[in-house]
């Protein structure tokens, strides 16, 4: 926006923001009007998905599968029938993708992929990463050539809004529920939004950047020093620990899975850091002092 740039927000919401901002229907699903935006147009960025945060059922499965692949597949074929192709285009994925790590960090060149049998997940843990997978597959094998094309591999994204990751996070806090996860050597991938904003901002202007980009930062902890650090900045002087099998019962209470505490994402943004990038808030302490400080200048 500081750029001067006029967004257009696809989405099956129907209202305007402001006078740069507008909202055009857009079903996920299939070419209609909006395809005429993306002729054009300069960048392109797709973050739409169903949500993970529920119980891994069959029909949850599949939704969160087709909501993933079909909205990539028709943006690529948006672009690909476009007179005036975009420069780039952002896809959103997950830096679940990559292996659990206890012992070493992951990044675009050396970090191990899960092995899945395609469409065949066989554990909970699978199925995220096969989503991935299926994802990152529908936006390399679209026909755009003339588009240079990223697959955001994102780590949970911190930031002040209503109804994000931070505010569960410290809901809990407040609650006196955030003590270890687990074992609590699992280790937490994470980014300021703040950081994240500037990412997508530095790959549009850096041209040399494609393909898969780890967008998280470049300090992961463990989830043991991820919650120290949570209640010190929330002011919480107590955080009861969790064993697995609590966290099983809970999250079978509030309907979603475990995976999401328990697997190790021990991801760095190597590609980001070789192209020069300099993050806001590489490390965890300062940047949930920064959040909270401004959730509660919010308020």
């Amino acid at each position: 926006m500081a750029k001067g740039w006029n967004v257009v927000v696809l989405s099956r919401r129907d209202n305007e923001l402001s006078d740069r901002v507008r909202y055009v229907w857009w079903d996920g699903v299939n070419i209609d009007a909006w395809a005429e935006e993306i002729d054009g147009a300069d960048v392109v960025v797709n973050l739409a998905g169903r949500t993970i945060n529920c119980r891994y059922t069959k029909k949850n499965r599949q939704q969160i599968y087709d909501s993933r692949e079909y909205s990539t597949q028709v943006i690529g074929e948006a672009i690909a029938q476009a007179n005036q192709p975009p420069r780039v285009w952002l896809n959103a994925s997950a830096g679940t993708i990559y292996k659990h790590s206890l012992d070493r960090s992951m990044d675009e060149a050396t970090g191990e992929i899960q092995s899945v049998e395609p469409g065949r997940p066989r554990d909970k843990w699978e199925f995220s990463v096969d989503v991935v997978n299926r994802w990152e597959q529908a936006l390399f094998n679209a026909d755009t050539p003339s588009t240079r094309r990223i697959a955001m591999r994102l780590s949970m994204v911190f930031g002040t809004g209503r109804g994000g990751v931070y505010e569960a996070f410290r809901k809990i806090t407040r609650l006196g529920l955030s003590g270890t996860q687990g074992t609590g050597s699992q280790f937490v991938s994470w980014l300021h939004l703040e950081d994240f904003l500037r990412m997508v901002e530095w790959c549009i202007e850096h041209e040399n950047i494609d393909g898969p980009i780890n967008m998280c930062a470049p300090n992961p902890l463990t989830n043991r020093e991820f919650l120290k650090d949570l209640r010190y900045a929330c002011g919480a002087k107590v955080g009861l620990p969790a064993a697995r099998w609590m966290l099983e019962i809970g999250a079978f209470l509030m309907r979603t899975e475990t995976e999401l505490l328990l697997k190790s994402r021990r991801v760095i943004p190597g590609k980001l850091l070789e192209s020069g990038f300099k993050f806001n808030y590489p490390n965890w302490p300062e940047a949930v002092h920064a959040i909270e400080a401004a959730w509660l200048d919010a308020k």
